[in-house]
């Protein structure tokens, strides 16, 4: 492997796509891992540094993609997942995201695009680690909202709330511009990257669920939306 060279497990049961991304992968100079199993990636998972994973819904076995992604992210991990499957209702692509998945992406895809979205999905990956590494504040608030950069916890009041790893980052923008204006271009470009495709609804996405779980216990809505423009962290006016 090269110095530097990200780990990128392929979770895909169709042997001829995952055969394609493996080259694919391979010759743009990643360490490629592939399996067709979900209880294996969950081993692999645990036992292996991996960067990023590419995973299909649709597995063989009692274990499928959504059940992967659950089990990670209920067992602490921040892996970057992209999900890669045939499954293109939009209710397919909310349970991928509820799950934990920080991107989706559907088949037949173009390789360019999958490139610049695991790019995009590394680069946020290594500036949360330089974050952890540098940021002292260890918390966030506004209003009864509170963000636990250590635990990675939300908080409303006393209430707990789990956040994704692409809503801690989305919520954590926000807390450090209370009250400001973001646009979707600048809220897209900090949390998924320049290169991510703009016409995705992959914010509108997150936004969406980051809300329920915000306003999960009737809470008043903090994450406004700002008509032609963006998105702002404020309390609604009276």
């Amino acid at each position: 492997m090269a110095e530097g060279a990200a780990n990128i497990l392929i979770v895909e049961d169709e042997r001829s796509i995952a055969s394609f991304l493996r080259r694919g992968l391979v010759f743009e100079g990643y360490d490629v891992r592939v399996t067709d199993s979900g209880a294996e990636a969950l081993s692999i998972t645990r036992d292996t540094s991996i960067d990023l994973i590419v995973l299909d819904i649709m597995l063989p076995g009692d274990v499928d993609g959504i059940e992967v992604c659950r089990r990670i992210r209920e067992a602490g991990d921040h892996v970057p997942i992209l999900m890669l499957t045939a499954k293109d209702e939009v209710s397919d692509r909310v349970e991928g995201l509820d799950a934990g998945a920080d991107d989706y992406m559907v088949k037949p895809f173009a390789f360019e695009e999958l490139l610049a979205r695991l790019r995009a999905l590394l680069r946020r990956k290594e500036a949360r680690s330089e974050a952890r590494e540098d940021d002292i504040q260890e918390s966030f608030a506004f209003s009864d909202l509170r963000l636990d950069t250590t635990t990675r916890y939300a908080y409303r009041g006393d209430r707990q709330i789990e956040l994704t790893a692409r809503e801690f980052d989305l919520l954590l923008l926000f807390l450090r511009h209370p009250q400001q204006v973001m646009t979707r271009e600048l809220i897209m470009e900090r949390i998924w990257g320049d290169d991510f495709p703009g016409e995705s609804n992959v914010l509108e996405v997150t936004i969406s669920n980051l809300r329920r779980r915000l306003e999960a216990e009737g809470e008043p809505r903090l994450l406004q939306t700002v008509r032609g423009v963006g998105y702002a962290l404020r309390e609604q006016s009276s």
